[in-house]
């Protein structure tokens, strides 16, 4: 059975962790159905968002050990980064989200805990319940955040902060993770507010919506010079796509632009 599910109303996906009995923890197969999903919508230029949640009572409350140690050929495998990617399969399945050219909105309730809390890291915003339980977990197993956590702890938190949760496995709620910075922004209804923020942004171009993330990820951390040249490049594509032309005559007219496919 499928653990993972997506479907797609009005160009925003809805992509679901579908293991409630487990509170959503996850599997090998999980892992592998989570990749093919995430490298499946970014090929879809009409995709104008994704949302990401889980079934039942929580987003997902990390690794589930018990069935992964079950199979040690399985996890050498997923172990194994791909040369093209640079990931393996356990960092590949957060990872894949953040390659999606559209904006990816985690909406968190309940257990996010360990590879849940990677997972939801991966995505681009995130809406939480302010009880939600949060934790990078796997100090408390004596290992390390290796699911791209790192990379993404250190573009959302000061290094000290990314330390001491790493090292101590604090267990903090949805109001302190919207502190660090972890969140942003707290909801008693996260799908909803999730969902909101998606339709929000799906008013938009789309080319110009993937053309901030790119620079936005691409550039983080590169120096002023080659930012600045980025925005040339995305800017210069924009001033002649089709989808800015709607958004300049919608705007003028004061209506709603209607927009085609993602130009890339």
């Amino acid at each position: 059975m499928s653990t993972v599910t997506c479907t797609i109303t009005d160009g925003i996906a809805h992509v679901r962790l579908d293991r409630p009995d487990k509170l959503n923890a996850l599997t090998l197969e999980t892992l592998e159905e989570l990749v093919a999903t995430a490298h499946r919508l970014r090929k879809d230029k009409t995709l104008r968002a994704v949302v990401i949640s889980g079934e039942g009572d929580a987003f997902c409350a990390g690794l589930d050990f018990a069935s992964v140690m079950r199979s040690p050929a399985g996890i050498a495998k997923a172990f194994i980064p791909r040369p093209l990617r640079g990931t393996n399969l356990f960092q590949e399945a957060p990872w894949a989200f953040r390659r999606i050219p559209v904006p990816v909105i985690a909406a968190v309730h309940g257990h996010c805990l360990g590879g849940g809390l990677q997972i939801a890291l991966a995505a681009d915003f995130r809406v939480a319940t302010p009880d939600s339980r949060w934790s990078v977990l796997e100090g408390k197993w004596g290992l390390i955040p290796d699911m791209s956590g790192i990379q993404a702890l250190k573009e959302l938190v000061g290094i000290d902060q990314a330390k001491l949760l790493t090292m101590t496995a604090e267990v903090f709620d949805g109001t302190r993770a919207h502190e660090l910075g972890l969140v942003t922004r707290l909801d008693n209804d996260p799908l909803t507010g999730a969902l909101a923020i998606a339709n929000e942004i799906s008013r938009k171009s789309p080319d110009a919506v993937a053309a901030a993330k790119r620079l936005f990820n691409d550039t983080w951390t590169a120096s002023a010079r080659r930012t600045f040249s980025r925005e040339r490049i995305e800017q210069a594509y924009l001033l002649a796509a089709r989808n800015t032309k709607a958004a300049r005559e919608a705007a003028f007219k004061k209506a709603e632009a209607v927009y085609g496919p993602r130009g890339r």
